[in-house]
């Protein structure tokens, strides 16, 4: 689970659960992509990357539907987080989105089947279990720098 915090101290806080919950969403999209072996559904998944790896991920589709639909329903404290790993993790998944959508192109169909099920497979972990494996590898990146 990536770091979460309520220090003032941090650039951009967004409420943690949101990420969670386009997770859900990315890991029926990647799901759909793989059982029908159609890139559209990557195509789709990669512009949502695209918004949330550049613009963050309180940005994209998938954020706004959070903020007008399930946020109001929740009661409680807000848990926030730094935006910078959730963003870094959106541009893992749009690399692999990427890989995927030039396995499409290039008749690789095992690159695609790959890299979609990989996606999905880290998708699925951050929506069932809460475990960003793209803010894990970006706080792992930022201890590495830091020594």
């Amino acid at each position: 689970m990536s770091q979460v915090t309520n220090s003032a101290k941090s650039s951009t806080l967004i409420d943690a659960r949101g990420p969670r919950f386009g997770a859900a969403i990315t890991t029926v999209v990647f799901a759909a992509a793989l059982a029908t072996n159609n890139v559209w559904f990557v195509v789709v998944q990669a512009v949502v990357f695209t918004i949330g790896a550049f613009k963050g991920p309180q940005f994209t589709p998938y954020a706004f539907i959070y903020k007008k639909v399930v946020k109001p329903l929740l009661k409680g404290e807000v848990p926030t987080e730094e935006v910078k790993p959730p963003q870094f993790a959106q541009k893992v998944g749009l690399l692999f989105a990427v890989v995927a959508i030039v396995g499409a192109a290039t008749g690789l169909d095992l690159l695609f089947s790959v890299a979609v099920a990989m996606a999905l497979g880290a998708a699925f972990l951050n929506a069932a279990f809460n475990f960003c494996l793209g803010c894990e590898m970006y706080l792992l990146l930022l201890r590495a720098r830091s020594k």
